[in-house]
This record gives structure tokens, sequence and C-alpha cells, in this order.
């Protein structure tokens, strides 16, 4: 089973930016973890701070990968080309946030890819990712 992590703007500072918000754990650190758990299934890490570079590799996995799980950040709310680009392929995309969006500024309240996502896991912290591994792997 292959399955890709895909993180939009500003997780790649996790740990040090608003801590209160999203804890103290750096992602590397927490990817290396969840490759030692999940030994099973090839996974794969993308983190970009760029639109474009987000929907490339929407692309260049979404029609041979078994899963992706999305962490959109900011573009969730604001990107109708990931939106599109999450409904264009074949890959299931589970959409993970580390905060409760729906606790947060009203801005925060829309996501305009959980649309086109199999569902939306919201505020459970870095947990949100093993659940959403844990659902791909319930597929296979």
């Amino acid at each position: 089973m292959e399955i890709i992590i895909i993180n939009g703007p500003n997780l790649n500072l996790l740990g040090k930016r608003e801590t209160d918000i999203y804890g103290n754990q750096d992602f590397e650190g927490f990817f290396s973890d969840l490759k030692k758990e999940f030994s099973n299934v090839e996974l794969e890490y993308f983190q970009s701070n760029i639109e474009g570079e987000i929907i490339d590799k929407l692309h260049q996995v979404g029609f041979s990968y078994d899963g992706i799980v999305m962490n959109g950040a900011g573009y969730t709310h604001t990107s109708v080309a990931i939106a599109d680009a999450i409904a264009a392929i074949q890959t299931p995309v589970l959409e993970v946030h580390i905060s409760n969006i729906y606790a947060r500024e009203e801005f925060r309240h829309t996501s305009l890819t959980g649309k086109n996502a199999v569902s939306v896991i919201t505020g459970l912290g870095l947990s949100g990712y093993v659940l959403a591994l844990n659902y791909f792997l319930s597929k296979e």
C-alpha cells in the first residue's frame, strides 16, 4: 500500500509556530515515528508553501497511490484550484487538520477542499494523521 501525506503552507514550522494551537512536535520527527508504526505501508511525505506545487503533486500521485492524507492548511479555505485537483484525481483524499477549524476564526469554518475528500478529520492534533492512515488500511 502506497500513501502520501501532503501538507500545505506553514506546516513546515510545526513545533516552532503557535505551539498552543499546533503543539511542540515537528512534523519530520512525527513522520519518522509514523514510518516505524506503519512499517507495512510505503509512506511518503510532501510539504509545500506553494499552491501550484501541491496541485502538481496531487496530479503526480493521484492515479497511482492508494491514499492521500492531506492537510491543505490555509489553502483549505481559499483554493478552488486545489479542490478541483482533488476532484480530478482517482486516489481518495482524506483531509486532516491539526486544530479544530470550527473553533477558530470564522473564515476557517469553510473547507473548499473537504467536499471532494472522502472525509475530514479536524481538531485531534497529530493523531488525526494516524486515524487517516488507519482508515486507508481498513480499506485494503
